[in-house]
């Protein structure tokens, strides 16, 4: 008996799925009678696993006649799968094909307030190489990591102020920088943060649109001419826009850049 009753509680969980899986960005309520088109219930089995998953939060009923539509529980299970989500592993492909094209330090950098934290990184392979380390956090007005995330935040005036308090910068000049990098869609700095060092950032972007972080990569300026620094940008900016996919950014329903 006790098998019996587990089986019959795994079709229900999976039933369950069925029902909260019927629904998608362009039918975003829906009767009993479409649910029933789109899953294989008899109508009093609907009906009851249609109010326990409203009981448990995972649908509310609206209307009349009454349609359903996904409750606040499943907010909640979106929350936390949004805010555990592993960009590094998400990312390791992308940094590790740009580490193969250009054997320089590959790094990525998330938003951490009005800092960027480095959450993955490759360190150049060359004996002369340039790298800050997973941890490592920095003001995102400093270094073309920070200002290709930055950029794309359009802050205002006001909100440049207070990013840039306490350094040197000079509000009109980042705000021109600022500019310059979203017309090209990238940001570079030189012996900014590391005397010697040259650094090429390009943001990427989450579900919503909304910029994320950056990929950037480090070397000498002995082996960074104009040239490698453009040939790189092309790199990371085709890149980062994968990246952007694999997050969920520009698929049919999401918004586009």
């Amino acid at each position: 008996m006790a098998t019996v009753e587990k089986n019959e509680n795994v079709r229900a969980v999976g039933r369950a799925l069925e029902i909260l899986l019927a629904f998608t960005e362009d039918d975003p309520e829906l009767s009993a009678g479409a649910l029933l088109k789109r899953v294989d219930l008899s109508r009093p089995t609907l009906y009851r696993l249609l109010y326990t998953l409203e009981e448990s939060g995972f649908l509310v009923s609206v209307g009349e006649p009454q349609r359903f539509r996904l409750g606040p529980a499943v907010a909640k299970l979106s929350h936390v799968w949004k805010s555990t989500l592993d960009v590094g592993a998400v990312a390791e492909p992308v940094l590790r094909r740009i580490w193969q094209a250009t054997s320089e330090t590959v790094a990525l950098h998330v938003l951490q307030g009005n800092m960027r934290v480095c959450v993955a990184e490759l360190p150049s392979p060359q004996p002369l190489n340039f790298k800050r380390g997973v941890g490592h956090t920095e003001r995102i007005v400093r270094g073309a990591t920070g200002r290709a995330i930055l950029a794309y935040l359009e802050p205002t005036r006001e909100q440049l102020r207070v990013c840039a308090q306490g350094t040197d910068l000079d509000l009109k000049e980042l705000e021109s920088e600022l500019s310059a990098t979203r017309k090209r869609g990238y940001s570079t700095s030189r012996s900014e943060l590391i005397p010697g060092a040259v650094a090429v950032a390009a943001p990427f972007f989450d579900s919503n649109g909304r910029v994320a972080g950056s990929i950037g990569v480090f070397g000498p300026e002995v082996r960074l001419d104009a040239g490698r620094q453009k040939a790189i940008a092309n790199l990371i900016l085709e890149e980062s826009l994968k990246l952007s996919e694999a997050l969920g950014f520009g698929k049919p329903g999401k918004p586009a850049r």
